[in-house]
């Protein structure tokens, strides 16, 4: 970490996290169990799969004691996928929870993700540098990776990197996947004995790692806020300037959240929501004529600018682009050879037109050059099409263009209809955290440490209430298998957590469509403004409009 820190960072440093009260005595709390769990769906198969841990109860924690355990514990941590604001701060409330339990407890942190715990790559994680890092965005104190743990010789080799450290806990600190292998690796451990915890912690800018006992996956909070000052920004550029249409990409492969977080901040005058379009089976076409349709009725208005919000997922939503990309995901894989022999850009668009179905190959032929390419692109790990890639902001940009032309043509528009393409993506991920993902993050850090307290594994650290005053903030832990269903995954049956996408009967999407109408033909931006750290309390501690939303009958 660099020697030189910016003022605000050293202010930040010394911002003491709230905790809920059963914490705020230490991680030696009273355990309340509840009744045994089952999994959100395919019950026998989850069972099968994780005899030992299925069924686990729920766990709520209580003030206790304060005391401290018999002996030390030496716990390791690992920052597990893509960044998230407020990860440091899950391990500061790891290590001051453990730290509570007996001061010489020991954490010990694994490099660059699960393949530090594999390959033995690690730091001992001591006051200094956690004290360097509290409060930070970012996951270089450790770093972070994509290895998938899911292998027995995998879990072997974590094995005995822990027992050469003395480790007896592992906590995961990660996204859908990377919990669905912690609890992988508690089921291992404990089928056989092997007295390793394993905990996990929900983090993801997405959003879409949530339930009714997780509220909230930590760094969406703080993206949120970064990506609707942005936008709020372009929002009140484009009002000033009122000449050009801002189509903005934002995160959001596989749920829409941020879109729809972003939308109800910032009041844009089209915000597309891929769970809608998969639902309503709405094609390219509607889509593209429902933005033209509103670029006329502003411009009728005299209003030729505006804000559209478009989830990076949405590709892979629209039905006829759905079944293009299966397709050529098959032909790019069984052809792959073949196709990297051409070297021009129309060899390449023609090879895949001969392999398409005819309804896909119209669809193909259909698309701008540049978007046929980035759909040809080398495909991820995981053999998916790498959509954060593939420039839809500046496709459908192109596409409306051409539907304005034709009602120019036809006498239906008579406005200017100029385009700028923004791709919000990265500026969002380690930004430092607000004070509700510094909170947040602390909380479940220091929750993680009262359950290896407990003696639990498998279980996922929780906080709730998090709307309301942090002395009604409740915390405890949840059985990983209780989120857990079925999935085919590449010809396979898995077992991974059910991901949360929006819901159209939720209370967020409902207050979005209430409004959006009005939104798309008036100017009734709303500017958010950067994160306030220090202040009074409605401006520093808010919580976004979907947990608002979502908790407010509750």
């Amino acid at each position: 970490m660099g020697t030189i820190i910016s003022p605000l960072q050293k202010a930040r440093a010394s911002y003491e996290p709230k905790l809920p009260p059963a914490l705020r005595n230490g991680a030696a709390v009273s355990v309340i169990e509840g009744e045994k769990t089952k999994s959100v769906a395919d019950c026998e198969q989850i069972q099968k799969l994780f005899p030992s841990s299925y069924g686990s109860p729920k766990v709520e924690f209580k003030k206790g004691s304060g005391g401290h355990l018999n002996a030390p514990i030496n716990v390791g941590v690992i920052l597990s996928g893509g960044q998230a604001p407020g990860g440091h701060n899950v391990i500061a409330g790891l290590f001051d929870g453990i730290r509570s339990l007996n001061p010489n407890s020991k954490l010990y942190g694994f490099k660059g993700g699960p393949s530090g715990l594999t390959d033995n790559k690690y730091i001992e994680l001591t006051n200094d540098i956690i004290d360097a890092y509290r409060n930070t965005g970012g996951f270089d104190m450790i770093g972070s990776g994509r290895t998938k743990l899911e292998k027995a010789e995998q879990f072997e080799k974590a094995r005995e990197n822990c027992e050469k450290l003395g480790i007896k806990a592992l906590v995961v600190i990660g996204g859908d996947d990377s919990n669905t292998n912690a609890c992988l690796l508690a089921e291992y451990y404990k089928s056989r004995n092997i007295p390793i915890q394993v905990i996990g912690c929900p983090k993801t800018i997405d959003g879409d790692l949530k339930n009714d006992q997780i509220e909230a996956s930590f760094g969406f909070d703080t993206a949120c806020r970064v990506y609707s000052e942005l936008i709020g920004n372009i929002c009140r550029d484009s009002n000033s300037a009122k000449k050009y249409w801002h189509f903005i990409k934002l995160m959001g492969r596989s749920a829409s959240h941020i879109t729809l977080e972003c939308a109800l901040q910032t009041h844009p005058n089209v915000a597309i929501v891929s769970e809608e379009v998969a639902e309503h089976k709405q094609t390219l076409e509607e889509i593209v004529n429902s933005i033209a349709s509103a670029v006329v009725e502003r411009a009728n208005k005299g209003s030729n600018f505006g804000i559209v919000l478009i989830p990076e997922g949405l590709i892979e939503f629209i039905p006829e682009m759905k079944i293009l990309i299966s397709e050529l995901n098959d032909i790019l894989a069984r052809e792959e050879d073949a196709f990297r022999k051409l070297f021009t850009n129309d060899e390449k668009i023609v090879f895949l037109n001969h392999h398409l179905s005819k309804d896909s190959s119209y669809v193909f032929s259909s698309l701008p050059q540049q978007i046929q390419l980035q759909l040809a692109m080398d495909r991820d790990p995981h053999g998916n099409v790498q959509v954060s890639l593939i420039e839809t902001e500046k496709f459908l940009a192109e596409l409306v263009g051409l539907k304005l032309k034709e009602l120019a043509a036809e006498g239906k528009y008579k406005g200017k209809f100029t385009t700028q393409a923004h791709f919000m993506g990265y500026e969002g991920r380690c930004a430092a955290p607000s004070n509700y993902d510094a909170d947040y993050c602390y909380s479940l850090g220091f929750t993680a440490a009262a359950l290896i307290g407990a003696g639990k594994t498998g279980f996922m650290a929780s906080v709730k209430n998090t709307t309301k005053i942090a002395d009604k903030w409740t915390s405890g832990g949840i059985p990983i298998t209780m989120m857990m269903n079925v999935e085919r995954r590449h010809g396979e049956d898995k077992p991974v957590i059910q991901k949360a996408l929006v819901k159209l009967d939720g209370a967020p999407f409902l207050e979005f469509i209430k409004h959006r109408n009005r939104w798309a033909v008036e100017t009734d931006y709303v500017y958010p403004g950067p994160i306030q750290y220090f202040g009074p309390s409605e401006v520093c501690d808010q919580v976004t409009k979907t947990l608002e939303l979502e908790q407010s009958g509750k």
